[in-house]
């Protein structure tokens, strides 16, 4: 394994000065297409048991939603306190392979062991336990991995890293939602899981043998590692009303996006009256539409928020990715939802290559680890919030209206998250424009 050492920086706060290449910026990228897939990928999968298995123990007529987040709840709230306080951890972590990697390489090995054994349960119970596990060690290695590009990435950076952290993740999520697809279609379910887990390997091992060590871990002072990850939830982060704020904005905004992830299958399934194999298919001239619509905004979105700002290019994503939303919820033909999914997977890209820029510009940058895991308790909560309430109004409105119309009703309420997160946003304060710090940084 390749050691690399940590960059002189002439303050523990301050973005490194030093511009990486290219090829650096993608390295550190990676990982989060290997991240992202796992558990919209693993959603499908489960979700296809719920609705296609017939006579096994996920199998749940009428209470789809209602099941699905019964097996993922538990997991998820616990994600929402292991990334911040593992991440507070390795900000302050010494050893040969630097403070970020061993968290990296041990959650990522553990993920694989845990998919294992949700592929292999035969019972909710055994499921939710599995899931339960697999979170713990996926946001394991993802909380102390998100400090890397404020560790690395000068200012004049920022926009273009972000902007290929938002292309991988969307990527992550588009290949994630292709291997559920096809798993569900061919009624594959145990190979979808060990390919997730084989995705998520293969990426890790370009983090962990390539990128190089940023800053250097910051003094414990002799406290105990106990003392160090309660810092994770010590109270002076109320002090940072911009950070609270965007992460309510994230919360919402991504509220709204995993409701179409989490509910397609059923969306096909139910509303449209399609077969398992047809169903899974469908998904895929979708999930083209998104990856579409994504690629063509997030590279761009970045690059443009360093001119303008980043809050006017969140604002524009909200709105693009709410009329997405909207025409897929009232689309009377599958043609008319892949229109919606493409204005879906635009908003969504600008969103996740600004909405992480925004948020890097904003954090003490020493303690990056904690306050990059704070900021993902948003991701990590924001699928079980979304099933909660949408796939729970999918079943409510299933029962009592017409079966199918259950989920056009939590994509509306889709909508209505999207426009939660716009307003959020509204008191973030962002930090002088990305042309400033340009012109300020020869003096």
């Amino acid at each position: 394994m390749e050691l690399t050492h940590a960059a002189p920086a002439a303050d523990q706060g301050d973005r490194p000065t030093a511009e990486l290449p290219k090829a650096q910026l993608v390295r550190l990228s990676l990982y989060w297409l290997g991240l992202s897939s796992i558990f919209i990928g693993v959603s499908q999968i489960l979700s296809g048991r719920i609705q296609f298995e017939q006579g096994g123990p996920l199998y749940s007529p009428g209470s789809e939603g209602t099941t699905l987040f019964a097996l993922t709840v538990a997991g998820a709230l616990i994600a929402a306190l292991v990334q911040p306080t593992v991440g507070s951890i390795s900000d302050y972590t010494i050893s040969r392979w630097g403070r970020r990697k061993p968290y990296i390489f041990i959650g990522s090995v553990l993920d694989v062991v845990f998919l294992y054994g949700v592929a292999t349960s035969n019972s909710i119970l055994a499921v939710a336990s599995f899931m339960v596990l697999l979170q713990i060690s996926a946001n394991f290695a993802q909380g102390p991995f998100q400090g890397y590009v404020p560790d690395l990435v000068p200012a004049k950076q920022v926009g273009l890293a972000s902007a290929l952290v938002g292309l991988f993740q969307v990527l992550g999520n588009a290949v994630g939602f292709g291997i559920g697809s096809a798993a569900v279609a061919t009624d594959s379910f145990f190979l979808g899981m060990m390919a997730l887990g084989a995705l998520e390997l293969a990426t890790m091992v370009s983090v962990v043998w390539r990128v190089p060590e940023g800053r250097t871990a910051r003094n414990r002072g002799g406290r105990s590692w106990l003392s160090v990850a309660r810092e994770a939830w010590a109270t002076d982060i109320l002090r940072e009303r911009s950070f609270l704020w965007l992460v309510g904005s994230r919360l919402f905004f991504l509220m709204g996006a995993t409701m179409l992830i989490n509910l397609s299958l059923f969306f096909f399934a139910q509303t449209f009256n399609l077969p398992q194999d047809k169903a899974g298919a469908a998904n895929f001239p979708v999930l083209a539409a998104v990856i579409l619509g994504n690629v063509l905004t997030v590279i761009p979105a970045g690059r443009i928020s360093d001119r303008v700002g980043r809050k006017p290019v969140i604002y524009v994503a909200c709105a693009v990715a709410g009329a997405g939303m909207l025409i897929v919820a009232l689309a009377p033909v599958i043609p008319v939802v892949i229109v919606g999914a493409a204005f879906f997977g635009a908003g969504s890209g600008m969103f996740l290559a600004v909405d992480w820029a925004l948020m890097t510009d904003i954090i003490p940058k020493a303690s990056s680890g904690r306050y990059m895991g704070i900021s993902n308790v948003a991701t990590a909560t924001a699928g079980i919030f979304s099933l909660m309430t949408g796939g729970r109004l999918m079943d409510i409105v299933n029962d009592l209206a017409t079966y199918g119309d259950g989920p056009r009703a939590a994509f509306v309420l889709a909508v209505a998250y999207f426009a939660l997160g716009a307003l959020l946003l509204r008191p973030v304060v962002e930090p002088r424009s990305r042309r400033d710090e340009a012109v300020a940084a020869p003096a």
